[in-house]
């Protein structure tokens, strides 16, 4: 067996988190193998939502009008463990506040089409990781394929490959947890009879929602309608044993839970595609091991509720993409790639709390009545159900950046913004397409431009002619979207902390050409 391949990154699994950062490494000039042992792309809908700020990452890659093209509708609201009293997205200053209903094939369809298109990289299929070697250098992978086992060697490999990932147990990492005795079942179907009883399209999440509690333990959700005949049906049950929820899902299963909400008035003809899911809430004690990375299910798995882990997994790539092509590029900072695990473990942990919470809120338990009817009053106030609704979609995340103690807007995404750049209009998610840093300024703070001139490699710096309904004169976006360092005015303190975040993001400034350095009313020193 020898060494067969060679490149910077080796992305195990081809699911929305791998191709993601996949996508991110390439635009950023890594050479990047993506693998994945099952033969064929995924054919079934599994995941079937993107949060707004999903939305917002996809469009800072452009990719968001072929999204929105194949998805099967828009609903400008969320739930809360299917209570009836749903969250709006407003009020948290997006240009996209809503959820796209949309099967988990077509996000990834998109995904992949980008790395093959955009830079030429295929995902390698019917290979499957059977084990790592890692050293100072790198890591050697050795692989299974149709072929025979080879191995490829990397710089760095990330595991992005499901909750029982091959790469997470290879490495040994803690995977702490609970589940309980809750299980439930996800199909794709086509009807023999029956569609016109079935609602149409959601043009709300509270299409989707409306639980049958006939029996005390089990909870059947409406038919979901998808495309080309396919219908989605989702039912879960409590007070099972482990082998029972740890058993394959069977298709009697299935029409035996259509039927029980449905009755003679909706008849399954085929099962396309059948799943079971627990409420199974685990998360990795750390997503970095020496020169091997985790992310999406590898790294967390929890109840698949409010639709919130694909999105979750697709945030981990965009926080680990970029850190990741600074180290293999070069210039990446002391402690960059590590403020991947100190930033996305927090996230995770998070929504593995959240799920839990609404693992109890959906059990029809009636011992559990007192609590949903307080939770839905709670629902009703404003100020609870934008706390929610923003810890749901990913829109409240903010980073513990150095400079947030003092600024609300440093560590927080950045609002898309219109733009007037050089006379002409531009956006921020525009601007972010390049996958570098962008320093935007106005008239107000010319000098900042000069001062991160040095960083000109890795940041683009914008001068516009204003920073519409925000509170800053220039500001400091990663590549990720979230800001990590503003101020208002151009006083030298300000200038400074610009220069710190430079350096603490970007890492140490180019050489400058002989005439080219910064003004000497611009320097700062350190």
């Amino acid at each position: 067996m020898t060494t067969a391949q060679t490149t910077d990154v080796l992305v195990v699994g081809s699911g929305p988190t791998g191709l993601t950062l996949a996508n991110e490494l390439a635009l950023a000039g890594v050479r990047v193998i993506v693998l994945d042992k099952l033969a064929d792309p995924n054919e079934h809908s599994k995941a079937l939502g993107l949060q707004p700020r999903t939305v917002e990452v996809l469009d800072m890659r452009g990719l968001l009008a072929t999204v929105l093209e194949r998805s099967l509708t828009q609903v400008p609201d969320a739930h809360f463990a299917g209570l009836p009293a749903v969250m709006s997205y407003q009020g948290w200053g997006s240009r996209h506040p809503y959820g796209v209903i949309i099967p988990q094939n077509r996000v990834e369809g998109v995904l992949e089409e980008a790395l093959a298109d955009r830079y030429g990289v295929t995902v390698q299929r019917s290979h499957e990781l059977v084990d790592i070697e890692q050293d100072s250098a790198g890591v050697t992978a050795t692989v299974t394929t149709p072929g025979g086992d080879i191995r490829i060697r990397a710089r760095y490999l990330v595991g992005c490959d499901g909750g029982r990932s091959a790469v997470r147990k290879r490495l040994g990492v803690a995977f702490p947890g609970t589940r309980t005795a809750f299980a439930g079942v996800v199909a794709d179907v086509t009807l023999k009879k029956g569609a016109e009883a079935v609602s149409a399209r959601p043009k709300s999440i509270r299409d989707l929602l409306g639980s049958d509690k006939s029996q005390q333990n089990r909870m059947t959700w409406p038919l979901v309608p998808l495309q080309h005949g396919l219908y989605r049906v989702v039912w879960g049950i409590y007070g099972q044993s482990e082998a029972e929820a740890n058993a394959p899902a069977t298709e009697a299963e299935v029409r035996q839970s259509v039927a029980m909400r449905y009755g003679d008035a909706v008849e399954i003809d085929e099962v396309r595609w059948l799943s079971r899911f627990t409420d199974s809430a685990y998360q990795a004690e750390r997503y970095r091991q020496g020169r091997v990375l985790l992310a999406g299910d590898a790294a967390h798995v929890h109840l698949p509720a409010a639709g919130q882990g694909l999105n979750l997994g697709v945030q981990d790539a965009m926080n680990l993409g970029w850190k990741l092509a600074a180290e293999v590029n070069g210039w990446a900072p002391e402690g960059l790639l590590d403020s991947y695990h100190g930033e996305r473990h927090p996230i995770g942990a998070s929504v593995v709390e959240n799920t839990r919470a609404q693992a109890v809120l959906t059990n029809p338990a009636e011992e559990y009545d007192g609590l949903r009817a307080i939770f839905v009053r709670l629902l009703k106030i404003d100020d609870v159900n934008h706390h929610l609704a923003g810890m749901v979609s990913g829109l409240d995340i903010r980073y513990p950046i150095a400079g947030s103690e003092q600024d609300e807007l440093v560590g927080a995404r950045m609002p898309d913004l219109d733009l007037r750049v050089d006379g002409g209009e531009s956006t921020v998610s525009a601007l972010l397409r390049s996958g570098r840093g962008v320093l935007l300024t106005t008239a107000a703070a010319p000098r900042f431009g000069t001062l991160a001139g040095p960083w000109s490699d890795r940041v683009d710096i914008v001068t516009v002619d204003a920073l519409p309904d925000y509170d800053a004169d220039a500001v400091l976006i990663r590549p990720d979207g979230y800001v990590c360092w503003a101020a208002t005015g151009a006083e030298a303190a300000a200038r400074q902390r610009l220069e710190e975040a430079l350096w603490t993001w970007y890492g140490t400034a180019r050489p400058a050409a002989a005439g080219t350095g910064p003004a000497p009313e611009a320097a700062v020193s350190r």
